[in-house]
């Protein structure tokens, strides 16, 4: 049943519309997977190499990272697996992306669609370069760290906890580049304003830079300025954008009520 503006969806409907779009997203996922088996290899060298490349004492060996391992008889399925999932994830992103907006806008008419589809267009270069970011201060984060160990112990690294706190800083970032957009997702359906998007700049700003210094693992100001001043300026995009979007729209308005530009201050 598709849901009209302005009319009550029954509950037992959104139900429907629920498992329907949850079982999209799955297949999506799960299609996607299928890469994430195939290029394991490939995806564990790329996710040990910020680890691997720090220096002698974890430099790779034989195809392998010295200070990092994997436990257990299923350890390594396991790892597998999970590998393959959250690749799965983030590659069929405007798959489940486009499926969540879509399920919670209050309607699916032809602006809405198209507003839905450039929701999932955009948002997924956006969450790539968040979590492009986080792979680039990788190294520098786990040099820091691992910094703390003593110099009379040694340090083994098991390969899932490493992959939880890699995983951990993409995904956290990932989503954080694609929470402005949101705000011009918003501003297309007017819900918000331009203008009510960028009167809280300070306030924005603000919580971008705390942001990146509660979530970034170093405590250092260099990299928690580095992922804060993109998402700043995500967020002023975002802001600029809706009030173009605003001044296009009252445009719009006053050419269907018939009044123009000339006729405006006579009317003053």
């Amino acid at each position: 049943m598709r849901k009209k503006r302005g009319d009550r969806m029954p509950l037992l409907d959104h139900i429907h519309e629920f498992r329907d779009r949850l079982i999209k997203s799955v297949i999506g996922i799960l299609l996607a997977a299928t890469l994430g088996w195939v290029f394991y290899q490939e995806i564990i060298r790329l996710l040990t190499l910020p680890f691997c490349d720090l220096g002698s004492s974890s430099a790779p060996t034989q195809d392998g990272c010295g200070d990092l391992y994997v436990n257990g008889i299923l350890g390594p399925f396991n790892l597998q697996v999970k590998i393959s999932i959250l690749c799965g994830v983030i590659l069929a992103a405007p798959v489940w992306i486009y499926q969540l907006w879509s399920f919670i806008t209050p309607a699916l008419h032809k602006k809405e669609k198209k507003v839905a589809l450039i929701f999932a267009g955009v948002a997924t270069p956006l969450f790539a370069t968040g979590a492009a970011l986080a792979y680039l201060i990788l190294p520098h984060a786990v040099d820091v760290l691992l910094g703390f160990t003593p110099d009379n112990l040694g340090n083994l690294v098991r390969f899932d906890e490493y992959l939880d706190f890699v995983l951990r800083l993409i995904l956290i970032f990932g989503i954080a580049f694609v929470l402005p957009l949101f705000l011009v997702a918003l501003n297309l359906l007017g819900v918000l304003s331009g203008r009510s998007i960028l009167k809280p700049w300070r306030t924005a700003v603000f919580l971008c830079f705390l942001f990146t210094a509660t979530f970034t693992p170093t405590p250092d100001p260099i990299t928690m300025t580095l992922l804060a001043i993109p998402l700043c300026l995500i967020y002023f995009i975002s802001g600029l954008f809706a009030l173009l979007t605003d001044k296009r729209r009252n445009r719009s308005k006053d050419h269907s009520l018939g009044v123009s530009p000339i006729q405006k201050p006579e009317a003053i």
